[in-house]
């Protein structure tokens, strides 16, 4: 009788747990962006511009070509709409942690209406601020939650840099074409080197877009990626560089904030391609071109919404067209024709002829990629949740602002996991 009893409790455990696992599954099952209740942006109180306090967070300071580029858009936008230097109070080198938060409230305690965070660790912690002050409005560069967070204060920020890329990928291609043609190496030798931050969507996305760029008129060109697990550091980004070249690379771009990279492939006397800001400055005989996010267009749009009494759209994505996404000027090291090239690419891709990531232009293990399920509803735990091939191309940025292409395509080398 007892082996009978404990064989039906064994049973009905064994019902219980597989009950549990479903509603467990049923419960924790991803859901693509398209069937997500997306977050409706609070109507903003207006506020007068002699009354208006603007904030800023920025992971660094001016030293870092990332944070630069954040801190020169919010000068120039704030001087735009007439906003006084007194109305404006700017946080430098606030880490990716709970002094994020602490500088949100900081900020809130000194009367700032609107709290803008540049870097991507920022966002657990800016929007933890958000729910604990409702009447404040929280704008964050690089996020991903802005449309699913279900905060009216809380809103994200991103461009199709990748746009971007793609041009200063095509000022690549050229200068390798005229380095084939003088001699300086062959076609099959024609491999270019990539410091990337880490192995972030962002980074795979904006190292992608460059190499397609290059391919589209180098079409032999292979790049390898070394990861330096840092946004910003100096000597890592410069150990990185002069190992790409050793390897054999003859051309060098970057996702990374220093001017690591460009000194290295200067001193070696390889081309570079940056991002962010000229380096003609420190590579005045190999800078090529940079690509760079232009952040006055957003910043623009959200003081005047605080002006306005109006809304800040929960997840924007700003475009090249606007002129968010941009080029350096090219410099004296670019081979002819390049200005040419670019514009005939730039006009394709505004009018919708050219597509970054049109899937019959890689392939990815020797094969077309006719689908791809891509991490858009970011839980935090990188389930895929998304189809993001669509009519032969990846929907880069459509879904969300943020980047979420993270497939590694062949004729790229990526560090071993």
């Amino acid at each position: 009788m007892k082996k009978l009893l404990a064989l039906l409790l064994c049973v009905a455990m064994i019902f219980c747990f597989a009950a549990c696992g479903e509603n467990e599954t049923e419960e924790t099952k991803v859901q693509s962006i398209d069937e997500v209740e997306l977050t409706t942006p609070a109507t903003i109180e207006k506020v007068a511009k002699a009354d208006l306090k603007v904030g800023f967070i920025f992971l660094h300071d001016a030293n870092s070509t990332y944070d630069k580029n954040f801190i020169d858009a919010a000068n120039a936008a704030c001087e735009a709409l007439g906003i006084a230097d007194t109305q404006v109070i700017m946080k430098t080198g606030i880490p990716e942690g709970e002094e994020c938060y602490t500088t949100a409230k900081e900020l809130v305690t000194a009367g700032c209406q609107v709290i803008f965070a540049d870097s991507f660790g920022h966002e657990p912690y800016l929007i933890k601020a958000a729910k604990e002050f409702p009447k404040v409005q929280f704008c964050h560069a690089t996020g991903t939650r802005g449309k699913i967070e279900g905060l009216g204060n809380y809103h994200t920020a991103f461009a199709e840099i990748y746009k971007g890329r793609y041009l200063a990928g095509i000022a690549a291609g050229m200068k390798l074409n005229e380095l084939i043609e003088a001699g300086k190496f062959t076609k099959e030798e024609a491999k270019i080197g990539y410091v990337g931050a880490f192995p972030y969507a962002e980074v795979i996305s904006g190292y992608t877009s460059f190499y397609l760029g290059v391919k589209s008129v180098c079409p032999t060109v292979t790049m390898e990626v070394q990861y330096t697990q840092s946004w910003f550091d100096i000597e890592k980004e410069n150990t990185a560089a002069k190992a790409l070249i050793a390897n054999g690379c003859k051309l060098i771009s970057q996702h990374a904030d220093s001017s690591g990279a460009p000194s290295a492939c200067e001193a070696a006397g390889i081309p570079n391609v940056a991002y962010n800001v000229d380096t003609s400055n420190i590579g005045p005989n190999t800078a090529i071109i940079s690509s760079k996010i232009s952040w006055v267009p957003y910043m623009t749009k959200m003081i005047q919404a605080m002006l306005d009494g109006t809304s800040i759209p929960a997840d924007y994505c700003a475009t090249l067209e606007e002129g968010a996404v941009q080029l350096t000027a090219l410099t004296k090291n670019a081979a002819a024709g390049t200005q040419e090239a670019i514009d005939a690419a730039k006009e394709k891709l505004n009018k919708g002829e050219l597509k970054v990531f049109d899937t019959a232009t890689f392939t990815v293990e020797g094969k077309e990629l006719k689908t791809y399920l891509a991490d858009v509803v970011d839980l935090g735990d990188y389930v895929p949740d998304t189809e993001a091939i669509v009519d032969g191309r990846f929907i880069e940025s459509e879904k969300r602002s943020a980047p979420y292409f993270n497939v590694i395509i062949d004729g790229i080398t990526v560090p071993a996991e």
